[in-house]
């Protein structure tokens, strides 16, 4: 095949749509995110393992937390306290402590992780609350936080958010802070000694724009706690 015919073969090829040049994109701060109702702050293992351990620990409700994370539940405080001081010293993941704003008591802890910066993408991941929390303002707040700094301040493309396929409540909760469900990866993992089929959803730079308005109208514009966050990102 001549050199022309085989460049007129490559250019009548599909290709993906043109990115603009860009350098990396840096990674995420390992600092203070402050919201309205909650706050996040690098783990410091001293000062947040009393309130982590107890939030998360001393009964079937508060230990169910760990069923599909790596780790956990712990047998006392010192045994927390020495993964916390891992998780402190980690890039990535990098881990933050999210913080009840009005009583400045941990409640549970989030992460980016999966940082590929030349791809601009990461993942929000290894989140966990206590249970009085779950279904409080503290999530969508966190992962609200989490997002503003990936898409706005670092202009990330894309963020990634995976769980158990078997996990219903995290599933629920990517369709309403607005993630897209994109598929089962199965047998993607082995977990404890058990098979993890993973479900995968994306969110992308093009989408945060609607995605933000509905988080902020949720968060901060529903005095009566009448907006439903789910139909507002579903539309339905």
């Amino acid at each position: 095949m001549s050199s022309e015919v085989k460049n007129q073969f490559i250019r009548n090829l599909p290709v993906g749509d043109p990115v603009p040049p860009a350098a990396s994109a840096p990674m995420p701060r390992k600092g203070d995110y402050a919201g309205r109702f909650i706050s996040l702050a690098p783990v410091n293992p001293g000062q947040d393992v009393e309130d982590l351990f107890w939030c998360s620990h001393g009964s079937p409700e508060k230990e169910s937390i760990w069923t599909y994370l790596w780790a956990g539940p712990f047998a006392d405080i010192s045994s927390m306290k020495s993964w916390l001081e891992i998780a402190a010293a980690s890039i990535d993941p990098l881990f933050l402590t999210v913080s009840e704003r009005s009583t400045g008591y941990r409640i549970g802890m989030v992460s980016f992780m999966n940082i590929v910066q030349e791809m601009r993408r990461l993942e929000l991941g290894h989140i966990w609350y206590a249970p009085e929390h779950q279904k409080t303002r503290a999530n969508t707040e966190a992962v609200y936080l989490l997002l503003c700094e990936a898409f706005d301040a670092l202009q990330y493309r894309r963020v990634e958010w995976k769980c158990d396929a078997l996990n219903k409540r995290s599933r629920s909760a990517a369709l309403r802070l607005g993630f897209t469900f994109e598929g089962i990866f199965r047998q993607h993992m082995i977990i404890r000694g058990r098979n993890r089929d993973t479900a995968w959803y994306s969110m992308l730079d093009s989408e945060w724009v609607r995605v933000k308005r509905n988080m902020e109208s949720w968060l901060y514009n529903n005095p009566g706690g009448n907006l439903s966050l789910t139909r507002l990102q579903t539309g339905r």
